[in-house]
């Protein structure tokens, strides 16, 4: 780490819990972060102040008017561009120092298996349970930390699914793929802006205690917000074993 370094990562390196070393392994981290969005936004935006040394953004979308309300990478005059694009800018600009890798495609299949065995951390910032039951299950096989975040109308919803813990449960435990859950759309149903970017920043502060080792993660557990009256409330998840991605019974 550079005096130049030393200097932008000092509030960091005051903390005993972080110091040089936690901070050097924020530099050495790689990130995918799927869905450069509502929670995508905050979540990226924070990594990349933070120093994560490489982010890589995966969204196959353009920035749409809609979109300014809450996705605050993206700006009026970059409506109609890739929103990984805009986001890449907009992530240069606050730390040119880190690497960012923008990918306009929808992952799936080897090459989503490829991306999540290269990362360190994953973020799951996508918008429907199709994404997120893919993502959770390349996770889980590679054995690579997820950090996931949902949103809705006043409520919000965020958790870790750690497969290097035995008795942390997987996203498919939670909301089994058979179970009949259906997607709500903001388009149709709405989103209140600000919620956004409190699960998308709680993201990022998980993503970084998973990256340095500090603290408790919410492994095990699921953070909710009723953004009507700003009331959280936590519920714990135990392990399936009959999980079709985790569980000791699932088929081989």
């Amino acid at each position: 780490m550079n005096d130049h370094q030393l200097l932008r990562y000092s509030r960091h390196i005051l903390l005993d819990e972080i110091g040089i070393e936690g901070q050097q392994r924020l530099l050495d981290a790689t990130v995918l972060v799927i869905g450069a969005g509502g929670l995508g936004s905050p979540a990226a935006l924070y990594l990349a102040a933070s120093g994560v040394g490489r982010i890589v953004l995966v969204d196959d979308d353009d920035v749409d008017l809609t979109n300014l309300q809450r996705q605050i990478m993206h700006t009026t005059a970059r409506v109609g561009q890739p929103k990984v694009d805009s986001a890449k800018l907009a992530l240069s600009q606050i730390n040119p120092e880190i690497a960012v890798t923008a990918l306009r495609e929808r992952l799936a299949g080897d090459r989503l298996t490829e991306l999540v065995a290269a990362s360190t951390v994953v973020l799951d910032c996508s918008d429907n349970f199709k994404t997120r039951h893919a993502v959770n299950a390349a996770c889980m096989a590679a054995g690579v930390p997820l950090v996931a975040g949902a949103v809705i109308r006043f409520d919000g919803q965020l958790s870790v699914f750690d497969p290097r813990s035995a008795a942390s449960p997987c996203y498919a435990c939670l909301f089994p793929p058979g179970a009949g859950f259906e997607d709500a759309a903001c388009s149709t149903m709405g989103v209140f802006a600000p919620l956004v970017g409190v699960i998308g920043a709680m993201q990022a502060a998980e993503a970084l205690k998973l990256l340095i080792g500090i603290g408790e993660s919410l492994a095990g557990r699921l953070l909710m917000l009723d953004g009507r009256n700003m009331e959280w409330s936590s519920i714990g998840i135990a392990r399936d074993p009959a999980c079709p991605v985790c569980g000791t019974a699932r088929p081989l």
